[in-house]
């Protein structure tokens, strides 16, 4: 399996807020006690005394770099319990004081940019505990820094105030002295926790000269072992125990003490208090890197723009964003050039935005593409020299897929169909000897379709529509403006009003020795179409538009509707479109790709009726059906204005079809299909299998209608995944590599 082995590249970590490496004077710290200073720190034996010794010791170099001088330091197995511990603490004690508990208009109070541990943490603990407070977001403004005024305004009526000292996302660093005169007057008892987890070896800490009541912090976020942690508990702060039990920690922590952790963290509390350790830059250098690391992106990608301004950031934080480019894009980008970074929080629920960025008011398109760059106060020199020329290398492979402004010149010809996606709407570009027609065109999707064109040197022939959308306006007319295109005699839709009739008997357009064919099917709308793709009378594929969806078929509750005409338009296409021939409709719910009349019967109950070749139900039946269907759209899907049909598919993989590289070494002769990006081909160097990214994977089916077992693979398994789920659906013996390349190297 050597095609799957990328060469040899060093990688490239830029992903510190993540988590870090732990730092080798930290794993020969580990090592020594798990050799020789095993003992049970609550035994009273020397090899106990022993392990007390350094264990107590820690935690006194902690309390010197953070300031603690006084109040309890507690160790732990991270932020997360640090967090649950504060928040239990504080709604216990409001819980055992009927004046706060029975206050009207209580108030709980986070930052709107916080970790989501901590909204998640309060929400729990409220209900769980009867507290019964508002559970309300703190605003920020475009810096992503906390709006003082509203923390003045609310503070009287808080029981807890939850902010952060430095943001995971941005490096967003909070004034923390101005912070606590917000809140101190208005309301000195209101118990105030401070996630500290990305301050820690970055700003300044003094615990003990603040009113601070909770600090949480984690070893794993600067060189340390994951699974350790220590919480900063003030003096007299109201406390209980989170975790009981056999009283450890002073009976403020129960549970033998992770003596290996604590001592990873020793060499790193050494280093942080010892001004001429070598191991950690100062902060003049640390700027010093984020100029060189911005001026390399700025290079590489002249579309980018930062998400986070650097005058209230710490120096190891970049957030950016690339016009043109969705997160994951980029993401693929930086991985194939072995150059780790993440989109957003690593610690999030997989959101397509930022939250972060969404509350500090940024545009969707910066939310959508951020990308976090993050790395650690113990980063050298050739190492940020190395990661400036990998990222001028990721961006120099762009020219592969005429993604590069600077290199817009055709490295691969391209031909055939390609699919592009901007979340679930569906645009298509047909190339055929250096002819295009664009289909449903997308506003987020124009830019990259003019680099495209402009890239390979396309005659656009057409750009169409297949009904008028309801949920957005065509981008059409903005893109003919962008590439410079006179105006011509086409109707609403953009076809041209002298068109031809083609080989079967349709108003059609000639590209190359392909043709596109028009067929009138209203019903989701009265101006619906659908655009039959064929050679000679040979129909390969459909752009149907909404009329027929993975899974579903278009509502029909617009004004423009007609439901008993959709039903007469799908018995239509039952009868011209052969039931292989690739669907391809305007949006894609399911992240599915493509679908056919085949695959759909087998999903869609409704629409196997219509089609039976003896009629199941008549046009009244079906629109009364279907209305009821309808109403399920009362609720817009989340992030779009409007949801352009129901649909209800829920297709997992089957075990067997997940395969390891150990199952793939088992297949004979398998046929593997890469479904990675051009550019990310040229960045690893793989072998000659066949390429076929999602975007073209539908030609790929066009160009390979035999039935062979397919085997795909990507970076990390994902985009594989819905390759083979897509091939599945239309009845292809699909697998996938689980993992990817990412598990084979």
């Amino acid at each position: 399996m050597g095609a799957l082995t990328p060469s040899g590249i060093d990688e490239v970590y830029l992903d510190t807020n993540a988590t870090t490496p732990v730092l080798p004077e930290a794993v020969a710290a580990v090592e020594e006690v798990m050799r020789a200073l095993y003992g049970n720190p609550s035994s009273t034996h020397i090899t106990g005394l022993k392990a007390r010794h350094l264990m107590e010791s820690t935690r006194q170099l902690a309390r010197q770099v953070l300031g603690a001088s006084n109040g309890h330091l507690i160790f732990t197995s991270g932020a997360t319990e640090g967090i649950q511990t504060a928040v239990v603490s504080a709604l216990s004690s409001v819980k055992s004081q009927p004046e706060l508990l029975n206050r009207p208009g209580k108030l709980l109070l986070y930052g709107a940019t916080e970790h989501k541990a901590v909204p998640n943490t309060l929400k729990h603990w409220n209900q769980l505990l009867g507290i019964d407070a508002e559970v309300m977001a703190i605003p920020v403004n475009h810096q992503g820094l906390l709006d003082l005024d509203f923390i003045r305004r609310h503070a009287k009526d808080a029981l807890m105030i939850c902010t952060m000292a430095v943001n995971n996302e941005t490096g967003a660093r909070q004034d923390l002295s101005a912070v606590e005169e917000a809140i101190r007057s208005q309301n000195p008892q209101c118990l105030w926790m401070v996630d500290c987890v990305q301050a820690l070896g970055k700003m300044p800490l003094a615990l003990s000269d603040t009113s601070i009541d909770y600090a949480p912090f984690s070893g794993h976020k600067l060189y340390a072992m994951k699974g350790i942690g220590l919480l900063y508990v003030r003096q007299k702060a109201p406390f209980s125990p989170f975790i009981a039990g056999g009283g450890q920690e002073q009976g403020l922590r129960s549970g033998t003490e992770n003596l290996p952790g604590i001592a990873s963290l020793k060499p790193i509390l050494e280093a942080l208090l010892d001004p001429a350790h070598s191991t950690f830059r100062s902060v003049d250098t640390l700027n010093g890197f984020r100029a060189q690391l911005a001026d390399a992106l700025l290079t590489a990608f002249p579309g980018l723009v930062f998400n986070n301004d650097f005058s209230v950031s710490v120096p190891t934080t970049l957030n950016f964003s690339v016009k043109g480019f969705a997160s994951k894009e980029l993401l693929d980008l930086f991985d194939a050039a072995n150059i780790r970074v993440s989109s957003g929080s690593a610690c999030s629920s997989g959101a397509t935005r930022s939250f972060v960025l969404d509350a500090m008011g940024l545009p969707a398109w910066q939310s959508e593409a951020a990308i976090r760059l993050s790395f650690g106060p113990a980063m050298t020199q050739a190492q940020l020299d190395h990661a400036c020329e990998r990222i001028a290398k990721a961006s120099d492979a762009l020219r592969y897929s005429c993604r590069h402004p600077g290199h817009l010149k055709p490295t691969e010809q391209l031909e055939g169909l390609v699919q592009l996606k901007s979340g679930a709407d569906c645009c298509y570009l047909l190339v055929s000897q250096g002819q295009a027609i664009v289909i449903d065109p997308v506003s987020p999707l124009v830019e990259r379709l003019v680099e495209t064109i402009s890239c390979q040197g396309l005659q656009v022939a057409a750009i169409l529509d297949t009904h008028g959308h309801a949920d957005h306006l065509s981008a059409a007319p903005v893109l003919a403006e962008r590439l410079g295109l006179a105006s011509s005699d086409v109707d609403a839709l953009g076809w041209p009003q002298q068109a031809s009739t083609g080989p079967l008997g349709l108003p059609a357009i000639a590209v190359g020795d392909n043709w596109l064919s028009r067929m009138a099917t209203p019903g989701h709308t009265s101006d619906a179409v659908a655009l039959l793709l064929s050679k000679g009378e040979d129909i390969q594929a459909a752009f149907v538009g909404d009329t027929v969806l993975h899974g579903g078929l278009g509502r029909t509750d617009f004004e423009s509707s007609d439901a008993k005409a959709l039903y007469r338009s799908l018995k239509a296409l039952g009868q011209q479109l052969p039931a292989k021939a690739l669907l391809l409709p305007a949006h894609d719910y399911h992240n599915l790709l493509f679908t056919s009349l085949e695959a759909e019967r087998r999903s869609n109950p409704l629409l196997a009726q219509v089609l039976a070749p003896v009629s199941m139900l008549d046009e009244a039946a079906f629109a009364d059906q279907k209305a009821r269907l309808d109403q399920a759209l009362d609720t817009p899907m989340e992030g779009c204005e409007i949801r352009c049909g129901v649909t209800n598919l829920n297709l997992k993989l089957s075990a067997e079809q997940e395969l390891t590289l150990d199952d793939l070494a088992l297949l004979d002769t398998p046929l593997l299909v890469d479904v990675r990006e051009s550019h990310e081909h040229h960045l690893q160097h793989l072998g000659n299998d066949a390429s076929a990214p999602l975007s073209r994977l539908a030609q790929y089916l066009l160009e390979h209608p035999e039935d062979k077992p397919l085997v795909c693979y990507c970076r990390s398994g994902s985009r594989s995944q819905v390759a083979a789920a897509a091939l599945t659906r239309l009845g292809r013996r699909a697998y996938h590599l689980k993992g990817g390349v990412a598990l084979s190297q």
